[in-house]
C-alpha cells in the first residue's frame, strides 16, 4: 500500500528512532536506580542561578516511583512567553504522562532569552545547566537522556544551549527559531527542527530585519549544524505532495542526524494540525542518549 505523504514523513523519523533505541534500552539496563521520592503533577520550582532566584514549572509523571531513572526534556517559551504557555502551547506534558518522562519548563527572566548574549543580563546557558541539576537533585532522571527544545526566541535559546551545553545535552529540536551560534566545541549533537515556510516574523529565508542574529537564512543554520556534525555535504530534500516536507543530511558522526520538517503556508507556530510537532519530536528524542 502505497503511504500518504505525512506518513511517509513521520516514518522517516521513527525508523530512525527504533534502529537507535535498542541500544538504548541495554545501556538504560545497567544504569543504576535511585530512591528519590518525589510527588507527581505539576509544581513550581525555584533555585539560585547566577546570584539571581529563578524558578521553573516541572511535571512528574504519574509513573513516577522514586527508582527508575526517566528522561528529561526541556521546554523553552517564546520571546514574551512564559512557562505555563509554552506547557499549554507545546502540549509536552500529557506525552509525559503518557510515555513517562520528567518535563522542565523554564521561565526567562523578564520573559526573554538572553540570546544573543549581552553583558549584564541573566546567564541563561548556566540557568539551563542549573534546572538539570536542580531536576536530578531531587528526581530519578536519566542524564544521558536530556533533551532541549523551544518555540521562536526559545528556539534560538535552545540552538545556543545545544552549542554550549552539547556534552550535557541528548538532542535538541528548536521550533520556529534554529540557529547555528558557532563556534560550538564537543561532540556532535542531534538536531531536529520545524519552521513553517510562510513564517513572518523569523522568516525561513532570513533578512528579518532585526539584527545579525536573524540574517542567516534556517537552511543556512541546518547547514552548519550539519558541518558541525560532520554530516554529508549534500542536502537531501523529501517534497512529497502536501505541506510537509523534509530537508535531512545523511552519514553524520555518531548517528547524529540534523533534519528539518518544513510546512507550507504556515506562520509563526507550533503547530498539531498538519504535523503534529511534540509526539514526532519525542519520537525523535527517544532515538537518541548521550554515549
Amino acid at each position: 500500500m502505497k503511504m500518504r505523504p505525512l506518513q511517509l514523513i513521520l516514518a522517516a523519523f521513527v525508523i530512525g528512532a527504533v534502529s537507535s533505541t535498542a541500544e538504548a534500552q541495554t545501556v538504560s539496563a545497567a544504569t543504576e536506580s535511585c530512591a528519590l521520592p518525589h510527588a507527581t503533577g505539576v509544581a513550581q520550582s525555584q533555585l539560585v542561578s547566577g546570584q539571581r532566584q529563578r524558578t521553573y514549572r516541572l511535571f512528574v509523571p504519574p509513573s513516577y516511583d522514586s527508582r527508575t531513572r526517566l528522561p528529561l526534556v526541556l521546554d523553552l517559551h517564546g520571546s514574551g512567553g512564559s512557562s505555563a504557555g509554552q506547557a499549554r502551547t507545546s502540549g509536552f506534558e500529557a506525552v509525559a504522562a503518557r510515555d513517562g518522562f520528567v518535563v522542565a519548563t523554564l521561565q526567562a527572566e523578564g520573559a526573554l532569552w538572553n540570546v544573543p548574549v549581552q553583558e549584564g543580563r541573566p546567564d541563561d546557558v548556566a540557568y539551563v545547566a542549573d534546572v538539570i541539576d536542580h531536576v536530578a537533585a531531587g528526581a530519578c532522571i536519566d542524564v544521558t537522556r536530556v533533551y532541549v527544545t523551544g518555540f521562536s526566541g526559545g528556539g534560538r535559546m535552545t540552538s545556543l544551549v545545544g552549542c554550549k551545553l552539547g556534552a550535557r545535552i541528548a538532542a535538541i529540536a528548536p521550533v520556529s527559531g534554529l540557529r547555528w551560534p558557532a563556534p560550538c566545541p564537543g561532540r556532535p549533537i542531534p538536531v531536529l527542527t520545524f519552521h513553517g515556510l510562510a513564517d513572518r516574523q523569523n522568516p525561513y529565508a532570513g533578512h528579518a530585519g532585526r539584527g545579525p542574529q536573524w540574517l542567516e537564512s534556517v537552511p543556512e543554520a541546518l547547514a552548519g549544524w550539519a558541518g558541525r556534525n560532520g554530516c554529508d555535504r549534500d542536502m537531501i530534500l523529501d517534497d512529497p505532495d502536501g505541506p510537509l516536507s523534509t530537508m535531512r543530511y545523511e552519514s553524520c558522526q555518531d548517528g547524529a542526524a540534523v533534519r528539518m520538517i518544513r510546512v507550507d503556508g504556515l506562520g509563526h507556530a507550533w503547530t498539531k494540525r498538519e504535523v503534529d510537532t511534540t509526539e514526532v519530536m519525542w519520537q525523535f528524542f527517544s532515538g537518541h542518549r548521550l554515549r
